[in-house]
C-alpha cells in the first residue's frame, strides 16, 4: 500500500481516491494538485521518488516536467506583450534581428507560440554538446527555412520551441527566460518551479524513471508524419539525460523545468482568475484573452493528432475534452505530466509524476484525476 500524503477538500474525495488508484496501477511517484478561485483544495503526494536510495516522495520534492514547462515559456512571453514590449502578430525579426534569414521574414512572434513557425527541428545532425550552447542553438535555427509556409498548419516544436521564445525574450528584455521567470513569477508568488535548477535544490529532485521510453517518442497509433523523422534524426535528448546534473543546471525552457504539482498549478491558477489575485497580476484579463484565439485547429505534423493551438496553450475542443467549459487551456510534458487550466470555473489542475509513459494515448493516470477534479466542480 502507497502512503499518500497532503490535504484535499471533502467534495474532492473522489480526486484522492483516483490519486491512490493510480499507484494501486502501478504509478512509482507523484504529486497532483488543485486550484479553485486562487485556493489549493486538493494538495496530494505519494510514492518514490528515487528508488536506488529508497526516498520517498516528500512535499517539497520536485522533478523534471517536460514540456508542462512550455507553458511557463509562454507566459513570460506573454507578459512581455501584455508590457507592450512585443506584439504578437510583428515579425520575430523585429525583435531578433538575426532571424531574417532564410524565408523567416514572414515568420511572426504568435507562430512561436502555436508551433507554426516550420522549424521544430534542426535541418542538420547537432551533437549534445551543441544542443547544451544556447548561442550555437539559436544561430542554427535563425539560418534555417521554415518546413513549411508559417502559420499555415501546426508542427510541435518539442524542443526548438524554448530556443525560439527564450531567444526572443533575451533579446527584448536581456534577461534569459529562466532567469525572467524566476524575477517575474516564481520569487513574487513562492512558486517552486525552476527553468535552470540551483544545485542547492538537486538533494529534493525526484528520479525519472525512464525505462519504457528508451526508444522513439510514441504520440500516437497513426503512422508519423515525414517531419517526425527529421526531428528525431537531428538532435532528439535521451530521457535518461534529464537525470544528470548537467541537464538541471540548464536552461531548456521547452522542456526541462523543474518543479511539483503545486508550483505548476499556483502559476496556473492567477490565469484561471483572468491574469491576477488580490496580491499579484501575472497578467491583464485581455491578455490571458489571447491564449484562447485560435491560431490553428487540425492534425498536427509532429504529434499526428488533431489539436487547436491558441496562443502558447493547447485548447479545448471536441477531439480534446479536457473540460465541460469552452474557455479552457491546457498542456503536457512527455512521460505523463499535466496542466489544465479552466478560466470559466477559475479552476487550474496539475500532475506531476516520475515514471514515464511510453504513449500518451494510453496513459489514463492525469485524465482520471482531472475528470474526477471537473466531477468535483460541476
Amino acid at each position: 500500500m502507497t502512503e499518500i500524503n497532503g490535504t484535499f477538500e471533502t467534495s474532492f474525495a473522489h480526486v484522492a481516491e483516483a490519486f491512490e488508484k493510480n499507484f494501486e496501477e502501478g504509478d512509482l511517484g507523484a504529486c497532483c494538485a488543485v486550484f479553485v478561485d486562487g485556493e489549493i483544495v486538493v494538495d496530494l503526494w505519494g510514492g518514490i521518488a528515487d528508488p536506488e536510495k529508497e526516498t520517498l516522495w516528500g512535499k517539497d520534492t520536485i522533478v523534471n516536467v517536460w514540456s508542462t514547462t512550455k507553458t511557463m515559456a509562454a507566459i513570460c512571453t506573454l507578459m512581455l506583450f501584455d508590457r507592450g514590449l512585443i506584439e504578437l502578430d510583428s515579425p520575430v525579426c523585429k525583435y531578433w534581428k538575426d532571424f531574417e534569414q532564410n524565408g523567416k521574414e514572414k515568420v511572426l512572434v504568435s507562430h512561436l507560440l502555436s508551433h507554426s513557425a516550420g522549424l521544430p527541428g534542426f535541418d542538420a545532425p547537432i551533437t549534445e554538446d551543441q544542443l547544451f550552447d544556447w548561442e550555437y542553438t539559436c544561430k542554427r535555427l535563425a539560418g534555417q527555412a521554415p518546413w513549411w509556409e508559417p502559420g499555415t498548419t501546426s508542427g510541435y516544436h518539442p524542443m526548438t520551441q524554448g530556443w525560439l521564445l527564450g531567444e526572443l525574450l533575451r533579446q527584448v528584455d536581456g534577461r534569459t527566460l529562466g532567469t525572467f521567470f524566476k524575477d517575474e513569477v516564481a520569487s513574487k508568488i513562492g512558486a517552486d518551479f525552476h527553468i535552470g535548477l540551483p544545485d542547492e535544490h538537486f538533494n529534493r529532485v525526484a528520479s525519472l524513471d525512464t525505462e519504457s521510453v528508451d526508444g522513439p517518442v510514441v504520440l500516437t497509433d497513426q503512422a508519423p508524419h515525414p517531419f517526425v523523422e527529421r526531428v528525431e534524426k537531428h538532435g532528439r535528448m535521451g530521457a535518461k539525460l534529464a537525470n544528470t546534473d548537467r541537464w538541471r543546471r540548464a536552461e531548456f525552457p521547452a522542456a526541462n523545468g523543474h518543479g511539483n504539482a503545486r508550483s505548476v498549478a499556483l502559476v496556473h491558477s492567477l490565469i484561471a482568475q483572468n491574469g491576477s489575485s488580490d496580491s499579484f497580476k501575472l497578467l491583464s484579463a485581455e491578455a490571458v484573452d489571447t491564449i484562447f484565439e485560435i491560431q490553428t485547429d487540425g492534425t498536427d505534423h509532429i504529434l499526428g493528432v488533431p489539436i487547436r493551438h491558441g496562443m502558447g496553450f493547447g485548447l479545448r475542443s471536441d477531439l480534446m475534452p479536457i473540460s465541460p467549459n469552452e474557455k479552457a487551456c491546457f498542456w503536457g510534458g512527455w512521460g505523463g505530466s499535466l496542466s489544465v487550466i479552466d478560466v470559466d470555473a477559475s479552476m487550474s489542475f496539475a500532475y506531476v509524476m516520475n515514471r514515464m509513459a511510453p504513449s500518451l494515448q494510453h496513459d489514463m493516470r492525469a485524465g482520471r484525476l482531472l475528470m474526477a477534479t471537473h466531477a468535483a466542480i460541476s
